[in-house]
């Protein structure tokens, strides 16, 4: 009986390994993970950019430190 259950074990593990994404799915994976990490990257670049204009664009009024 032991036998028989390393024996299916042995073929459902082979089985699920044999069912992974082939080379081609990879690669569109892999594609789709760049363009989206560029994509997010371009926008906290632009993000950055355009607080770093508005910063020095406005001017802050110097803070109230007298005690009330």
């Amino acid at each position: 009986m032991k036998k028989l259950l390393a024996i299916v074990t042995g073929v459902v593990f082979v089985g699920l390994v044999a069912c992974g994404p082939s080379a081609a799915d990879q690669k569109k994976m892999e594609d789709a993970l760049k363009a989206a990490a560029d994509s997010a990257a371009n926008a906290l670049l632009q993000q950055a950019s355009s607080a770093a204009t508005d910063t020095a664009a406005t001017t802050t009024a110097p803070a109230d430190t007298t005690k009330k």
